[in-house]
């Protein structure tokens, strides 16, 4: 039986009511099982890694899970890759989970709310329409969402990252990010076997 889960997310710490509300089905279910439920930001990449790392010494006990950006395409060897370059036990790789190739693959899984959130002069042509989202580059990904927000009223997604991020976050379906993300599928599945 799980007692404690501590996600450790790439990203600032304003995403955090946005990361809680996309898992809130996640902390719902380790709430039932007496399962303490924590999502820590970690504005870096690397700051998350050091934080994970920190947090395998220092809370023992609790399932740690590193959660970020692949910054490229995935690999099976993501994980195991990173745990070499660190010194981690090899184990550590079954934490390590990924957006790939950034967090906001996850928006175009559910462009509908993504477009209601600018409004009518959001251009939702300018986005990549594949249905598997992790097969987006962060290029892509990147000058999609600018030329699709640049003249809502808004504005820019990237320029307001912090406010946009975590309003996207608390209101795209978590079902249909993972039929579209298959690493986000994986942290889901995981952590309710962990809690089944």
């Amino acid at each position: 039986m799980c007692s404690e889960i501590r996600i450790y997310f790439e990203g600032h710490r304003l995403l955090k009511p946005g990361f809680s509300l996309f898992f809130s089905d996640l902390r719902d279910l380790a709430t039932r099982r007496r399962c303490k439920f924590e999502l820590i930001a970690s504005k870096s990449g690397e700051e998350a890694c050091r934080d994970f790392e920190t947090a395998l010494k220092t809370h023992p006990s609790a399932w740690n899970i590193l959660l970020k950006d692949s910054e490229g395409p995935f690999s099976a060897q993501l994980a195991p890759n990173l745990c070499n370059r660190r010194n981690w036990k090899k184990s550590s790789a079954n934490s390590i989970f990924w957006m790939v190739e950034m967090m906001e693959a996850w928006f175009h899984a559910d462009i509908d709310k993504v477009a209601d959130y600018y409004g009518a002069t959001f251009k939702r042509n300018a986005l990549k329409p594949n249905p598997a989202v992790e097969a987006i580059s962060k290029r892509d990904l990147t000058s999609g969402l600018k030329r699709a927000t640049k003249d809502t009223p808004k504005g820019d997604y990237f320029e307001h990252k912090t406010e946009h991020g975590p309003a996207l976050l608390a209101v795209i379906n978590p079902a249909l990010v993972c039929a579209a993300a298959q690493n986000c599928a994986r942290l889901f599945n995981s952590v309710r076997e962990k809690l089944a």
